[in-house]
C-alpha cells in the first residue's frame, strides 16, 4: 500500500486521517528501517502538500512552496522526528495572506502533537539567515521541495549550493569547530554505555557533517561502509522512538534489551556492539575527512604564493617532499604513504612495518596506504618473523599515537587478519561503569599506559604484549583470566615468541588482576598471603612485569581503578613478594602495639565504659600527571570489646554519609584499675566523606553510643532515606555473591563479599555476621564504581579459623541478608 492508498482508505485526508495511516505505517513491522523511513516521509508529504494547496488557495497566495530541510529533507523521518519545514515564497505575496499560509500549515501540524521547527523566508532571506548561521546553512542543504513553486525552491538550492562552496574556506573550519566542541561535550559514541544516537561523536550528527563536506567539493569522506553505519544508528534511532513513544536520541540502558528486540537483535550487548561498530566507521571516516579538508585549504593558501614564487616563466610543479621513515615508507604532506619503490605483494612485514613507523613519527596512515596494504600485502607465516615481533612490539611502545594507527588498521579489518582472536573483543562494551572503554580499545589504552613504563622492567617487549592481551577472554564464556591465558599462549606463539616468553606472557595474563586484587582485599601482613602471590607468579622478573601491567591496566581502566593509596599497597605487597622470591621467609608478624593516639583512646575508653575516637585529615598527596587526590581520613576508635561493634560503627558512618575505604579491628588487653586485664577493640578505619563537609567526631561518638545501647535504630534510618532518594532506574544489578577464599589465610577464615554498593552495605554484612556469631578479626574495602569487593577475616569465638563447613554456612547467611 503507498502513502496515498493509506490516506485514502482513511476518513479523509486531514489530520485524523493522516495519524491514522501513520499510525498504520509504524506498526508494520516488515517495513521498518530505510523503507519505512521513506515510506513516512512520503506520507508526510502528500498531507502536507493538501495542507499547503487548500491553504494558498483559501489566501490566495502565488510564488511560494513548502520545503523540507534537514532529516525530513533527506527522507530520513523517524517516527519522532521533528518536522523541518521552510515555507518560500517570492516576496509578492501581502503579509496578511502570507501569514494565513502559514496558519493553514502551521497549526494542523501542533494540533497532532508533531514537533515542528518552521520558518518563513523569501530566497534573499534564507540565504543571508545561512550566511550568519551555519546550522541553518547546514539544514538548507538537503531542502527539498514538498509542494508549491517548484522553481523558486531549485533557485534557493543551486544559490545554496553555490554560497557553501564558494565560502567553503571559511565555512568548512567553522564546521570542524563545532564537531569537536560537540565531541568535548556529548562524548565518543563507540565507548559509552548510554550513547546520544545524533550528538555523540561518531553519530548521526557527524554522518550529516561529512555529507556537507562532500557538497562543497573540497573533500569527500571514505565511503567504504559509512551507508551501513548511517542506515544502523537510523534504525537503532527508530526502535528507540517505538519503544519509549519518545523524541529521545539518548540509548538509556533500561531501553536497550527492549530495543534490542525490536531490531531482532540477541540482547543490549549485541545491540551495543552493533551500535559501536557503526559509530567507529563513522568516526574513522570523520578523521580521514577533516584531515583530507585541512590538506586541501592548507594547500589552497599556499598555492598563489607558490605562482608568486614561480614567476617569471619558469612554469615548474613543486612535488611534495617525500622524507623516508622505514623501507618501503615515507612521508608525505603530513601522512605516511608508500615509497616508489615498495613491493607490498613481496613483503608482508611491510603493514606492521609501516604502522610502526607512523606511531613513532607521531603522524597518520594514509587511507589510501592502509587500503592498499589490506588487499595486497600477503599474510604473515605463523609463527612470525622476528622483524614482524619487532615491528609490532615498537608499534605498541610509541604511546598515545599508537591508538590512531591502530584505529586506521582495524578499519580495514587488517588488525583481525594479524590475530584472528582479536574479532572476539573487537567493539565488545564492557557494562561495569569503572570502564571507560570497550574492550578492545581498553587493550590498546593499556599498551599506551605500558610503554611509558618498559623503563622499569627487563622486558619491555613482554610487558608490551601482554599488556595488549591482558583481557583477550572477554570474548569468551567464564574466567575472563582463565580464558584469556589459553588464548594469549596461541597467541604469543603465534606472534613468535620462545616457548619461555610464551608462558611469561600466559602468566601475566592469568594473574593480571593478582596484585591489585590481594593488595586491596587481603591481610598483607598474614604470610600466607604473601606466599599465595610468590607461588603465582614464581619468579622476580615476572613480578616485576606484572607490577608494570597492573598498573597500566588500572590506569587505561577509569579514573576509578588507580589512586595513590592503592598504588601504594600495590608497592608494599611486591616488596613482601619479592623478598620471598628471593628466599627470605615471611615471618609471623609480632602483635604490633597501638599507636600513641590509639593508646590515649584506649586508656579514655577503659577509664569511661564507652567509645572514644578522634578523626585525623590525612595531607593530599600527588596522584600522578599533576593531579591531587585527597587521600581520606583516619578514624580511630577504642571501646570495651562487646559484640555489634562492627555493623553499630559501620552504620553510623553511613547515617553521616563517610565511605569506608579500609578497615582495621583487632583486640587488646589493658590492665584496668584494680590490676586486672579488660578486653577492648581497636578500629582503625580509612573514610572520606561522600560530598559536603566531614562531621564533627563528638556527633559522631554520640550516635555510636545510641547505636551500641540500641536507642539508635540505623536500619530504619537507612531505609528512611533510601525510600526519600530512590536510587535512578537502570538495569537491575547482578545479586551479591559471598564465597569463602581458598587458603585465605592459615589465622582467620577469609569471607569475600561481591555486590553492588550502596549506603549502609557494610553494616548489612557485619550484622550478618553478627548473627553468625563470628568475630571479625579485620575487613578490607574496596569500592569500583557501582561494586563493592569486600574481604573479611573471621574467626569462631575461639579464635581460630572456622571449619570448612562452618566458614560455607556462614557464607550462605551472609549471602542471604544480603539478597
Amino acid at each position: 500500500m503507498t502513502s496515498t492508498e493509506a490516506i485514502t482508505d482513511s476518513e479523509d485526508s486531514g489530520p485524523s486521517g493522516y495519524a491514522a495511516a501513520r499510525l498504520r505505517l509504524l506498526q508494520q513491522e516488515a517495513r521498518s528501517g530505510p523503507p519505512r523511513r521513506a515510506a513516512l516521509a512520503r506520507l508526510t508529504d502528500d498531507w502536507l502538500t493538501g495542507l499547503f494547496t487548500s491553504a494558498a488557495e483559501h489566501a490566495g497566495v502565488r510564488g511560494a512552496a513548502l520545503v523540507a530541510v534537514g532529516g525530513y529533507g533527506r527522507g530520513e523521518l523517524s517516527p519522532r522526528s521533528d518536522l523541518d519545514l521552510l515555507l518560500l515564497h517570492d516576496g509578492s505575496a501581502d503579509p496578511t495572506a502570507l501569514s494565513v499560509l502559514a496558519d493553514g500549515i502551521w497549526y494542523p501540524v501542533w494540533d497532532l502533537g508533531l514537533a515542528l521547527d518552521h520558518s518563513v523566508r523569501t530566497p534573499g532571506e534564507a540565504r543571508k539567515t545561512a550566511g550568519e548561521d551555519l546550522k541553518v546553512q547546514l539544514g538548507l542543504l538537503d531542502a527539498r521541495p514538498v509542494a508549491g513553486d517548484l522553481g523558486l525552491v531549485a533557485s534557493l538550492r543551486t544559490a545554496i549550493l553555490a554560497d557553501w562552496r564558494n565560502q567553503a574556506p571559511k565555512r568548512l573550519p567553522a564546521l570542524h569547530e563545532l564537531c569537536q566542541e560537540r565531541a568535548e561535550r556529548m562524548g565518543e559514541l563507540q565507548f559509552l554505555l548510554e550513547p546520544d544516537l545524533k550528538e555523540a561523536r561518531g553519530g548521526l550528527r557527524d554522518a550529516t557533517a561529512l555529507r556537507a563536506v562532500a557538497a562543497s567539493w573540497v573533500a569527500d569522506a571514505p565511503r567504504e561502509g559509512l551507508t551501513e553505519a548511517r542506515r544502523t544508528l537510523l534504525d537503532a534511532r527508530d526502535a528507540l522512538h517505538l519503544t519509549t513513544g519518545r523524541a529521545t536520541d539518548r540509548l538509556a540502558l533500561q531501553e536497550q534489551d527492549q530495543v534490542a528486540e525490536a531490531l531482532g537483535l540477541m540482547d543490549a550487548d549485541a545491540l551495543l556492539r552493533q551500535v559501536y561498530e557503526a559509530a567507529r566507521t563513522v568516526s574513522y571516516a570523520t578523521d580521514v575527512t577533516w584531515r583530507e579538508v585541512n590538506r586541501v585549504l592548507r594547500a589552497r593558501s599556499v598555492r598563489p604564493k607558490l605562482r608568486a614564487m614561480l614567476s617569471g616563466g619558469l612554469g615548474s610543479k613543486a612535488a611534495p617532499e617525500r622524507a623516508p621513515l622505514a623501507d618501503g615508507v615515507v612521508e608525505a604532506d603530513g601522512e605516511v604513504v608508500l615509497a616508489r619503490a615498495a613491493r607490498p605483494d613481496r613483503d608482508p612485514v611491510l603493514t606492521l612495518r609501516a604502522a610502526a613507523a607512523a606511531a613513532e613519527a607521531g603522524l597518520p596512515l594514509s587511507r589510501h596506504l592502509v587500503r592498499h596494504l589490506a588487499t595486497t600485502v600477503r599474510p604473515l607465516p605463523v609463527p612470525w618473523p622476528p622483524e614482524a615481533r619487532e615491528e609490532l612490539v615498537t608499534l605498541l611502545g610509541a604511546g598515545e599515537p599508537t591508538v590512531g594507527v591502530w584505529e586506521a588498521l582495524e578499519a580495514e579489518g587488517i588488525i583481525t587478519r594479524l590475530l584472528p582472536d582479536w574479532e572476539r573483543v573487537h567493539c565488545r562494551p564492557q557494562r561495569n561503569p569503572v570502564h571507560t572503554w570497550t574492550v578492545d580499545r581498553h587493550l590498546v589504552e593499556t599498551a599506551v599506559r605500558a610503554a611509558s613504563l618498559t623503563r622499569r622492567v627487563h622486558r619491555p617487549d613482554l610487558l608490551l604484549v601482554a599488556a595488549l592481551l591482558h583481557d583477550i577472554g572477554k570474548g569468551w564464556p567464564g574466567d575472563h583470566s582463565v580464558a584469556g591465558e589459553v588464548i594469549a599462549r596461541d597467541m604469543a606463539t603465534r606472534i613468535g615468541f620462545d616457548k619461555h616468553d610464551v608462558g611469561v606472557i600466559a602468566t601475566l595474563v592469568r594473574h593480571h588482576l593478582l596484585l591489585v586484587e590481594t593488595a586491596t582485599r587481603r591481610d598483607l601482613d598474614d604470610p600466607a598471603t604473601v606466599r599465595s602471590v610468590a607461588e603465582a607468579v614464581s619468579s622476580a622478573s615476572t613480578l616485576e612485569l606484572l607490577h608494570a601491567l597492573t598498573e597500566a591496566d588500572a590506569l587505561a581502566t577509569g579514573p576509578a581503578a588507580w589512586s595513590t593509596w592503592r598504588a601504594s599497597l600495590v608497592t608494599d605487597l611486591v616488596k613482601r613478594v619479592a623478598a620471598v622470591l628471593a628466599g627470605e621467609a615471611p615471618e609471623e608478624p609480632e602483635e604490633a602495639a597501638p599507636s600513641a593516639e590509639h593508646e590515649r583512646l584506649a586508656i579514655e575508653a577503659l577509664r569511661t565504659g564507652e567509645p572514644a575516637l578522634t578523626l585525623h585529615t590525612q595531607p593530599e598527596e600527588p596522584a600522578g600527571e599533576g593531579e591531587v587526590e585527597p587521600v581520606g581520613v583516619e578514624l580511630l576508635i577504642a571501646l570495651p570489646d562487646r559484640p555489634g561493634v562492627l555493623p553499630a560503627a559501620a552504620g553510623v558512618l553511613a547515617l553521616h554519609r563517610l565511605t569506608v575505604r579500609a578497615a582495621d579491628l583487632r583486640a587488646v588487653e589493658l590492665p584496668n584499675e584494680v590490676g586486672e586485664t579488660a578486653d577492648l577493640l581497636l578500629l582503625s578505619w580509612r573514610v572520606a566523606a561522600e560530598y559536603g563537609s566531614l562531621p564533627q567526631a563528638a556527633r559522631l561518638r554520640a550516635d555510636l553510643v545510641r547505636a551500641l545501647d540500641g536507642s539508635l535504630d540505623i536500619r530504619a534510618r537507612l531505609a528512611e532515606r533510601e525510600a526519600a532518594y530512590p536510587r535512578r532506574r537502570g538495569v537491575k544489578a547482578p545479586p551479591p555473591r559471598v564465597t569463602v577464599a581458598a587458603a585465605g589465610s592459615r589465622r582467620a577464615t577469609v569471607i569475600e563479599v561481591r555486590a553492588q554498593d550502596a549506603p549502609g552495605l557494610l553494616h548489612r554484612i557485619g550484622n550478618a555476621l553478627e548473627g553468625c556469631a563470628v568475630r571479625v578479626r579485620s575487613a578490607h574495602v574496596s569500592t569500583l564504581g557501582a561494586n563493592a569487593v569486600d574481604a573479611f577475616y573471621v574467626t569462631g569465638t575461639d579464635g581460630e579459623p572456622l571449619p570448612e563447613v562452618r566458614a560455607a554456612e556462614v557464607a550462605r547467611e551472609v549471602e542471604k541478608a544480603l539478597g
